[in-house]
């Protein structure tokens, strides 16, 4: 439950018949925040600073967290469709959406699906392109500990690993199961995705954090290559 000076809220919406969490705070024109493969980190203080320009929608991707596991949802393509169901349930007209790494993979299927249903798109650190030569570092298996390592370019930026309670141990593993459903095979990105990206025509911009050790540094500028199209007014 929210305190007094909590500025945003927790919700569960039905969506097809999937229980969703979403977290939502702020007010202004809408904006989709799409979390990446390690599942949602709650409201954090860069959800703060949008929700002063926007309504942010921050929710957890089918299967993660407190969001039920529908059985249809096994691929990228189902996780967009889902989103579109979610942005018709809520009635929100042409969001932005901003999605962090698996989230962006999420992103760029739903603007290459209905670009005119969009306003925007910001692209963080995105998968789902395979640039040539370059290898997909595998995190799905790996152990928490070395996943960071991978994450953080510098490691002394990096936050200390938190002490989880069981149930939070449960969730990770859970989202990590779902991670793996859904990026396994092929790994961490869409093989017709020169194609499939290629006929997004939303406003787009795509930004990196700097060389991280488990996507190809050039994975974002190629997301961007190949979401290039006409822009939607």
């Amino acid at each position: 439950m929210p305190t007094a000076t909590q500025s945003w809220v927790e919700e569960f919406v039905d969506v097809g018949g999937t229980r969703t969490q979403v977290l939502k705070g702020g007010s202004g024109s809408p904006l989709l925040v799409l979390h990446g493969a390690g599942g949602n980190p709650g409201w954090m203080p860069y959800h703060e600073a949008l929700s002063e320009h926007f309504t942010v929608y921050a929710p957890s991707h089918p299967g993660y967290d407190h969001t039920a596991r529908p059985s249809w949802v096994s691929t990228m393509t189902d996780v967009a469709h889902f989103y579109l169901g979610f942005m018709r349930v809520l009635g929100l007209e042409r969001p932005a959406i901003m999605g962090f790494s698996m989230g962006g993979w999420i992103a760029a299927e739903i603007a290459a699906m209905r670009s005119d249903r969009l306003r925007g798109l910001v692209l963080v650190d995105a998968v789902g392109i395979r640039p040539r030569g370059e290898p997909i570092a595998e995190v799905l298996m790996a152990p928490p500990q070395d996943v960071q390592k991978l994450a953080y370019y510098d490691l002394s930026q990096a936050p200390p690993e938190p002490t989880l309670t069981p149930e939070e141990q449960a969730v990770q593993w859970s989202n990590r199961e779902m991670a793996s459903r859904l990026c396994w095979k092929p790994y961490m990105h869409n093989p017709n995705s020169r194609s499939t990206y290629g006929s997004s025509g939303s406003p787009r911009l795509s930004s990196g954090g700097g060389r991280i050790a488990s996507s190809p540094s050039n994975a974002g500028t190629c997301t961007m290559k190949f979401c290039r199209a006409r822009r939607c007014t």
